[in-house]
């Protein structure tokens, strides 16, 4: 009998986070409210996040809104945002760092496969370093998996790689 899998991985697309960038740059260039203010977007070293300027904590969180749009338009999940780091003020600019959320952490792996054993019984899931490995005799039973996952509101984005 043969055995099919998949890799579950929670990882972002860097090509459309360079196509979201350059949207919100555009955006905020043409937003009358933006003019004559500090308001920008630009890259964390490495490109591993934004980092968004803006006059105060409201533009932003108008930033914010205009990236998640973006995100949206682009087919990407907004949960690739860490919005977890605080709004840095000072000399009348707000700052804050928004990195983006790669790999699946041990307790992230955990969530994935404790569900997968309760949900669907009949697949086999097992934890590799940032990633976890989907296996089953069948593959309506790996859809199947899919598909609840799919359906949870997890705070992480997830991607399925890798099938066999």
């Amino acid at each position: 009998m043969a055995t099919f899998s998949y890799d579950i991985i929670s990882e972002y697309d860097k090509a459309e986070m360079n196509n979201v960038f350059a949207l919100v740059q555009k955006d905020i260039t043409n937003r009358y409210d933006f003019k004559n203010t500090p308001a920008e977007i630009d890259w964390m070293a490495d490109k591993v996040g934004f980092k968004i300027i803006g006059a105060n904590e409201w533009q932003i969180e108008s930033i914010i809104d205009i990236v998640r749009k973006k995100l949206t338009s682009r087919n990407q999940s907004s949960k690739v945002l860490d919005l977890t780091k605080p709004v840095v003020t000072s000399n009348l600019k707000a700052t804050q760092e928004i990195p983006f959320i790669a790999g699946l952490t041990q307790d992230k792996a955990k969530q994935i496969t404790k569900l997968l054993r309760d949900e669907v019984p009949k697949v086999k899931a097992l934890i590799q370093g940032e990633e976890v490995r989907v296996t089953s005799g069948s593959k309506d039973d790996l859809q199947t998996a899919m598909r609840i996952l799919e359906s949870q509101d997890f705070d992480f984005p997830l991607a399925f790689t890798n099938f066999r």
